[in-house]
């Protein structure tokens, strides 16, 4: 068993490693410098395009819940341990190459989600279904005359497996251990809970988990960056050398000479990644069932959420830990931390110096309901994967499998289950970005002519705001 484990341990170190955040972050350059940094310069019409009142289109949940519902699957524990793992084997200045990965990845998850909606089809319930699985298959016919249906199986069977860990167990086991250490309930009774309720959840489909997700994803989201500016703020002398810190760190000859990348620079570009999940190829499953028909505007939503995740969340858990003063760099630039912490207990000691008392909760809610929100998106990320490879009967079985394997992650020790599903996480990536890649031609095209059909309609309406 310890031969497993540590076989399996290489392999996610592997998988994770720099040619996989290369390739992500490289993609991300190419489409952003492609599409002229869309994510950007498109994103009031995104925020405006979210909140109408306008029926779209034909779809299963508003272009508003497919957002939170990719947004329920990305915002979890990444948010609060990821963040204080880059810091603590990259440095303060990992935050700046997360932000990096931040900026690049919008262009990578508009690719993602204007494909998910070109490439969607209805399956005999009459839901979307849409994804890597789709848009590698019948994009690839289409464009090219080639069959990659096995590239598109390849991917749903990594997601599939991936889902249970990812998604389900390991974060049924982080809410387990945060509810027994702050309220000190039993992981048994916490396991029942949390399957009970994500049965009745997701025994609604999309539809019910849309309706929860844009309640509970925004209110979660305020709730946590609104503690986090009040521990911040707190201690608001700090922020100016806070700042100096991840400028300073993020460009020192330790941060771009140690390993291939950099530690600094390759703990930093990776757990953005992993927080924000550009590229994975997850979050385009949920925004093809939005009822946007227009894959440039569904597009241009969906780069929303790696703002929010990555520019937002992760950088109020980085100012956290960085102003409450466990973190230090002294004279010969060596990186200090108090007590040698790490990962979720780092984050909450710096809230608890912060905000003695509250901080604690703070933390101990945000990873509840971020862990739980994840559990619901991946079930439906986890759902269209099996329907993608053995139809729609079998989609009823996963459903009870997810709902008994909740209960199983909250109530035992998953070090195996993490790696494993850090290594089929990972192996998503390569089928995603070959089809993201490979069908390029047509986004950046789509988009140039985008671009010029809103030009001229700005001429039109200036020229007839000017005709007397």
């Amino acid at each position: 068993m310890n031969f497993f484990q540590s076989f399996i341990s290489k392999a996610a170190e592997v998988v994770w490693g720099p040619a996989t955040v290369a390739l992500l972050v490289g993609t991300g350059i190419y489409l952003s410098f492609g599409t002229k940094f869309i994510q950007f310069r498109k994103m009031k019409s995104a925020i405006k395009s979210l909140f109408s009142k306008e029926d779209v289109g034909d779809g299963d949940i508003t272009p508003f819940q497919a957002l939170m519902t990719s947004m329920a699957a990305t915002i979890g524990t990444g948010n609060i341990v990821g963040v204080a793992s880059a810091i603590t084997f990259g440095g303060p200045g990992a935050v700046f190459w997360m932000w990096v990965s931040g900026a690049f990845g919008g262009a990578t998850k508009f690719a993602e989600a204007f494909l998910a909606i070109k490439y969607r089809i209805t399956n005999e319930d009459g839901e979307k279904s849409g994804g890597p699985m789709y848009y590698i298959s019948r994009g690839f016919k289409e464009q090219y005359g080639v069959n990659a249906g096995w590239l598109g199986w390849l991917f749903a069977f990594f997601g599939f497996v991936a889902s249970f860990g990812i998604g389900n167990m390991t974060q049924a086991n982080s809410v387990s251990e945060s509810v027994e250490a702050t309220f000190g309930l039993s992981p048994f009774i916490t396991g029942i809970i949390i399957a009970v309720l994500t049965g009745l959840v997701i025994i609604g489909g999309i539809k019910n988990i849309g309706r929860v997700t844009e309640k509970l994803v925004p209110g979660m989201a305020i709730i946590y960056i609104i503690g986090s500016l009040i521990a911040i703020f707190s201690n608001v002398s700090m922020i100016p050398t806070v700042f100096k810190m991840i400028f300073t760190n993020a460009f020192t000859a330790q941060a771009v000479g140690g390993g291939l990348l950099g530690t600094v620079i390759r703990f930093g570009i990776a757990r953005g990644v992993f927080s924000n999940e550009a590229g994975l190829g997850s979050a385009p499953i949920a925004h093809a069932a939005s009822k946007n028909e227009d894959p440039m505007v569904e597009g241009i939503n969906a780069s929303l959420g790696v703002f929010i995740d990555t520019i937002i969340i992760c950088t109020m858990t980085a100012l956290v830990i960085l102003t409450s003063g466990l973190v230090s760099i002294e004279s010969n630039g060596a990186m200090a931390i108090e007590g040698n912490l790490k990962g979720a207990t780092l984050t909450t000691a710096a809230f608890h110096t912060l905000l003695p008392g509250v901080g604690g909760y703070i933390i101990s809610v945000g990873l509840i309901f971020f862990a739980f929100s994840t559990i619901l998106g991946w079930y439906y990320y986890g759902s269209k994967c099996v329907e993608y490879i053995a139809g729609l009967k079998a989609v009823n079985y996963y459903s009870w499998a997810w709902i008994i394997l909740t209960f199983v992650g909250a109530t035992t020790s998953l070090e195996t289950v993490w790696n494993l599903s850090d290594v089929f996480n990972g192996l998503m990536i390569i089928p995603n970005v070959i089809g993201i890649i490979g069908l390029s031609p047509l986004i950046l095209k789509t988009t140039k002519d985008y671009d010029r059909k809103i030009k001229v309609e700005k001429g039109k309406v200036r020229e007839q705001l000017t005709t007397p």
